[in-house]
């Protein structure tokens, strides 16, 4: 049995097909004819633009439209001016086109992919993707085709890319197995939309696993099974038939408020990277948006977005959640998130460095660009101002402070806005926990981002694998730290939410319950889920619980009292 990521639910039980990628190298040679090279690059632009498109349209006419949405990224990469004209300037300076491609498109690869944020570290494969399709066509290689596969097919390939999965037949694909990507990757996300079964990052599968092999795929716990016995057939068929039946159980509770057993409101929302993401935060059901990451604008632009390009962003997101709330983070730059054109200097440590609120308090003719751009959409919408990484209550009095100006400015230009809209910090340091109940008093909501809390509270990297062990909401540290925040929240009466992955973590919900959570917001996959989950508890059965659980020393405990609580 080999063991991944569980990226996409479900079990899947085909035979292996093991795709062999083409072979991408070349020997740089400088061109003869420096304009004949451009013209070349160029043709290989437009003929992969012209194949990505007709993906688009095969992925919409299937049903997958805002999955289809996904390959318009590639499409961005394509026609990016900042690459184009890097691609153009090597060519000029002597390069092959092919050594051009590869070098402008791996420092964007390298940008993304050293950044924390998941959902920005999946930028990434889309750059790569991008790269390996111009040096496709330049080089004449064809890529991997896995539109005609036999029924019962199970995909073994080194990396699934979105362009890839863009041409999967669903009907013949029962399974899909790699040897890199994780649960936020855009691939991850398109075999979810098809409910294809998935489980990436398993180690030298292509060479461990042979074409033609019996495979089992159990998306939802990660494990690949290859040429299994009879008994475990019949046990993994068994256990697809309880999945399915899961599945519908989880339909009851669409389109249903979500509320504890005994009656308690707790609202719903979902975590969003850019403004389509929000159709697919309302197909799903959430009751609005929690966390709003403005970054895109600013990563997926050569210079900073104006004023009416962030307007007409935030207005979109507004429009298509009809009046529920939509929570958006102010720019939370530095650390792991570079911006070339922001000329921020390197760091010993830029995580607690010159980043997010500290950086645009510095910058606040820049600053005000968004947050003129975030009253403006308010007109349209239930919008809220949310500033990370506070450390300091001066800092939230100063972003107030400016939002005042900024409403100022506008009410010269007469442009209409909330003149109430709601501005509260995301909770995420050791510092802001501290001070909960002074910034309580200030602040008119807060949201806990358990992502960064954990690892600032635990002094523990998520991405490095020696104290990864630390990175775990059960920590007892980091239990009383969420009990402290949500209760001067409560306290303050101002509304506290959660936008961190615990926020659907099925065994910590209790325990959130029991502290006084009003708002859970999660990916949008998870939002029936942690309905059902949700609609579970008492809160008298999550305070017994809970008490129990407090009293515990380690989070191998607390974890494993929790397991044996939770509720099936």
């Amino acid at each position: 049995m080999f063991e991944g990521v569980n990226a996409s639910d479900g079990i899947g039980i085909g035979v292996a097909r093991v795709a062999v990628e083409p072979d991408l190298s070349f020997t740089p040679t400088a061109p003869e004819d420096k304009e004949a090279e451009k013209a070349r690059f160029m043709a290989a632009r437009d003929r992969f633009i012209e194949k990505t498109n007709g993906q688009i349209e095969r992925m919409k006419t299937s049903g997958l439209e805002k999955e289809a949405g996904i390959m318009g990224a590639h499409i961005e990469f394509a026609e990016d001016e900042g690459i184009l004209d890097s691609v153009n300037e090597s060519i000029e300076d002597g390069m092959c086109a092919e050594q051009a491609v590869s070098e402008a498109y791996d420092m964007y690869y390298n940008m993304f992919i050293n950044m924390d944020d998941e959902l920005f570290k999946a930028r990434a494969a889309d750059v790569a993707d991008v790269k390996t399709g111009l040096l496709a066509d330049l080089l004449g290689q064809e890529l991997v085709d896995l539109s005609s596969l036999p029924e019962n097919s199970i995909v073994v390939v080194h990396e699934l890319t979105p362009s890839m999965t863009a041409d999967i037949d669903r009907t013949h694909i029962v399974g899909i197995v790699t040897e890199t990507g994780g649960r936020t990757s855009h691939s991850a996300i398109i075999a979810r939309a098809m409910e294809i079964p998935a489980v990436l990052s398993v180690a030298d599968c292509t060479t461990n696993i042979k074409n033609g092999d019996l495979l089992i795929v159990d998306g939802t716990n990660g494990q690949v099974i290859n040429e299994p016995t009879n008994e475990e057939l019949d046990s993994y068929k068994f256990k697809a038939e309880i999945l399915a039946a899961d599945k519908a159980k989880l339909e009851v509770y669409r389109g249903k408020a979500t509320e504890t057993a005994d009656g308690t409101s707790k609202l719903l929302v979902a975590n969003i990277g850019n403004p389509d993401d929000a159709n697919a935060a309302a197909e799903h059901d959430a009751e609005g948006i929690g966390l709003f990451r403005s970054e895109f604008l600013f990563m997926d632009a050569s210079e900073l977005p104006s004023e009416d390009e962030q307007f007409a962003a935030y207005q979109k997101v507004a429009l298509r959640m009809k009046g529920k709330p939509v929570i958006i983070r102010t720019l939370d730059v530095g650390g792991d998130k570079e911006i070339p054109y922001l000329d921020l200097q390197k760091e010993d440590n830029p995580f607690m460095g010159f980043r997010a609120v500290r950086y645009c308090l510095a910058n606040p003719d820049q600053y005000k660009v968004q947050l003129r751009a975030l009253l403006r959409a308010s007109a349209f919408g239930d919008i809220k101002i949310m500033v990370p990484l506070v450390t300091d209550l001066v800092e939230i009095r100063k972003v107030k402070g400016l939002v005042k100006e900024c409403m100022a400015e506008l009410d010269e230009r007469g442009v209409k806005y909330n003149p109430d809209i709601e501005i509260g910090t995301m909770i995420e340091t050791p510092s802001a926990s501290l001070i909960a109940d002074l910034l309580a008093a200030e602040c008119d909501f807060f949201s806990i981002g358990t992502n960064d809390l954990i690892g600032y509270t635990m002094c523990a990297d998520r991405g490095n694998d020696r104290v990864s062990y630390l990175y775990e909401v059960y920590q007892p540290s980091v239990l009383r730290s969420l009990k402290r925040i949500i209760g001067e929240a409560n306290k303050a009466g101002i509304m506290v939410g959660m936008c961190g992955e615990a926020a659907a973590d099925p065994l910590i919900i209790p325990v959130l319950i029991s502290f006084g959570l009003d708002e859970f917001s999660v990916s949008s996959p998870s939002i029936l889920r942690t309905r059902f989950i949700i609609s579970q508890w008492t809160k008298e059965e999550a305070d017994a619980l809970t008490e129990k659980v407090m009293k515990l020393d380690t989070a191998a405990e607390v974890k494993a009292a929790l397991q044996a609580a939770a509720k099936k």
